[in-house]
């Protein structure tokens, strides 16, 4: 039966349920019950199986009482931040407080703390002793074990240990909610859940251990950043649920965090399954007074058709959460879910979005995937795509061709990012001609990122050829369509490999190409990726070679004013730049220059003949000021 939202709160459990329930699902965004946000997933996969879950959004954490509104569950307390990591949601790379919260109403801040997972969980276990909590969602699963935190500057133990919890679900977590749900309810001890696949758990008996890879202790690791290093190596080449190892990481004498390995990917018909469930695809209505969750106008009307990502950039957590394995639902549950998007009161006619992580992945990169998992060594697409790879998109030409044939439907656009490498992999040209007639709307974002190949090879990205390649193509295509379409390249400045030298470079490019892109992503190092892993020792994980690191403020100030040099309030940056990067030839009046010479300048001077040709020039001016005294 459809009772509409789940509980959210006491009056609305005891009208519909009433006694204890199952599972508290605390989580750190407002209550949207929608496919696209993790908890809701999570809570109506429980509800699916027979458990009831009263969902406690955004409690007062300050208070200990806030965790008590539902009073103990019957099997378990589950933690979330939300569909974001709480710091990530609350600094930007600059470490600045941001101003607005996506995921809570009127966007207002403050309403979750800084590491939401600890302080939820702490929280708990000061009125809860003995009940099991079990943490989720990216916060926890990019925290799993020792990590490096960007925002303190800190190596830090495993999120399970700081917050007093029993288990991680990490990964996407269906499977290893559901395994746990029925362990917990055979009656089993949660400190004897050590079997379930995607999970951590803590334990002091290391002989009970067995298939298992130490990695480095975790004192070793505080110590030398390059047992860091390697621990990060084994921990990327065991990501896979087909080959990956069971991890264990030491603390002190005897306690161990351990990793099972990753849950199995889903088929199409549990993913089809899960997401046709009883979403109500909105916020929950006792949230409408206090203004709108800015997030869900980003989803409302976007289909999820995939999970998982081959393209394993360096900078992106995707390969520890989701994986590299494509994991797709159907084209009829898609069709489905869109036309009743159609029925909706406020539809408008446009799908803003059908993809994933990677809009055009809807399938494994090759067979071998599917039954033996990805390669521990090799990459599907970098440097170069494997000669395995299985580059062919008619299934999702297929699916964009019958959404938008839907009646009611006017426009299916693409927003969630193309691989322009993947598409330019695949002989047929026919996704580009359909793309550009149908899915986009005058600008087609793409993610370049950098045209540096020496900082793009540290991206796991693509050479600048074939992004070069892509434009052309691109280009072409619309030419013969007679349609003015343009790509719009997201750049990120500051990542481990870039120097001046490279940023200038990048700089370069935006000029030739005429643009100067309005925002600029200086690199972010959030926790679990290879480009966090560069940033804090100084060394590629991969190969362990040292690797430059852009850390100095100034420098990445310089770096990001760069990309925006035509910029008034970034002059002086892009100027003492290009001065330190030996670039003076490009501040002149030539149709190469990126900055003009100001009249202005006196002494600081952009040369030395040029210096003292202006100094000689005040000498006289004073000389002739003082005859005339």
């Amino acid at each position: 039966m459809d009772r509409g939202f789940l509980p959210a709160t006491r009056e609305e459990w005891d009208r519909n349920y009433g006694g204890q329930p199952d599972f508290v699902y605390i989580i750190g965004d407002a209550y949207v019950d929608h496919p696209s946000f993790g908890p809701a997933i999570i809570s109506r996969v429980l509800e699916s199986r027979g458990y009831t879950v009263a969902i406690l959004s955004q409690p007062d954490w300050r208070k200990r009482e806030s965790v008590q509104v539902f009073g103990e569950p019957r099997l378990a307390f589950l933690v979330s931040s939300g569909n974001m990591d709480s710091m990530v949601n609350h600094y930007t790379v600059s470490k600045k407080r941001r101003s607005r919260d996506a995921y809570t109403p009127g966007g207002m801040t403050g309403r979750r703390p800084d590491r939401a997972v600890i302080v939820y969980g702490s929280l708990i276990r000061q009125t809860y002793k003995k009940t099991p909590v079990i943490l989720g969602g990216i916060e926890a699963s990019l925290r799993r074990l020792a990590h490096y935190d960007y925002w303190s500057d800190t190596f830090r133990r495993s999120v399970l240990l700081d917050s007093g919890a029993d288990l991680i679900s990490y990964g996407m977590g269906e499977r290893s909610i559901v395994e746990i749900a029925d362990a917990l309810n055979s009656g089993l001890d949660v400190k004897d859940i050590t079997f379930v696949e995607g999970t951590v758990y803590r334990t002091s008996r290391p002989e009970t251990l067995y298939d298992t890879i130490y990695l480095p202790d975790y004192e070793d690791m505080c110590a030398d950043k390059s047992q860091y290093a390697k621990s990060f190596r084994i921990q990327y080449r065991n990501t896979d649920p087909f080959s990956g190892k069971r991890l264990a990481e030491r603390y002190g004498e005897r306690l161990y965090v351990v990793q099972n390995p990753p849950a199995k990917p889903l088929s199409q018909m549990e993913m089809d399954d899960i997401y046709g469930l009883p979403y109500q695809r909105a916020c929950h209505p006792s949230l409408l007074t206090q203004g709108e969750i800015p997030a869900i106008s980003e989803v409302q009307y976007s289909l999820v058709s995939s999970r998982g990502c081959f393209g394993s950039c360096s900078f992106c957590a995707l390969t520890f959460h989701q994986g590299r394995i494509i994991q797709s639902r159907s084209q009829e549950s898609l069709v489905k879910e869109a036309v009743r998007m159609t029925k909706e009161a406020d539809f408008k006619g446009y799908i803003h979005d059908v993809g994933g992580p990677t809009a055009n992945f809807r399938h494994p990169a090759c067979k071998k995937q599917e039954l033996h998992g990805a390669c521990k060594d090799r990459q599907c697409l970098h440097p170069k795509p494997c000669k395995n790879l299985i580059a062919d998109h008619r299934d999702y030409r297929e699916l964009l061709k019958k959404l938008r044939e839907i009646p009611g439907v006017k426009k299916v656009f693409v927003r969630s990012g193309i691989r322009f490498d993947y598409v330019l992999a695949d002989p047929d040209s026919s996704f580009l001609r359909e793309l550009c007639t149908f899915h986009v709307s005058g600008q087609l974002k793409v993610a370049p990122e950098h045209v540096s190949d020496k900082v793009l090879e540290k991206m796991g990205k693509p050479s600048r050829a074939v992004y070069d390649k892509f434009c052309r193509e691109y280009r072409q295509m619309n030419e013969t369509l007679g349609k003015k379409q343009y790509l719009v390249p997201y750049l990120m400045s500051s990542h481990p490999g870039s120097g001046l030298k490279e940023a200038i470079e990048l700089a370069e490019y935006c000029r030739d190409l005429g643009y100067m892109p309005e925002q600029v992503q200086d690199f972010y190092p959030t926790p679990s990726t290879i480009s966090t892993c560069m940033y804090y020792t100084g060394l590629d994980p991969r190969t362990m070679e040292e690797v430059y690191v852009p850390k100095n403020p100034h420098e990445k100030a310089m770096q990001r004013a760069l990309i925006q040099y035509r910029e008034p309030k970034n002059y002086e940056l892009v100027r003492e730049a290009l001065v330190k990067g030996h670039r003076e030839d490009l501040i002149g009046f030539g149709p190469k220059c990126l900055l003009r010479p100001r009249h202005s300048q006196n002494s600081d001077t952009l040369s030395k003949q040029t210096g003292n040709r202006k100094k000689k020039t005040i000498r006289n001016v004073h000389k002739s000021m003082k005859t005339k005294r």
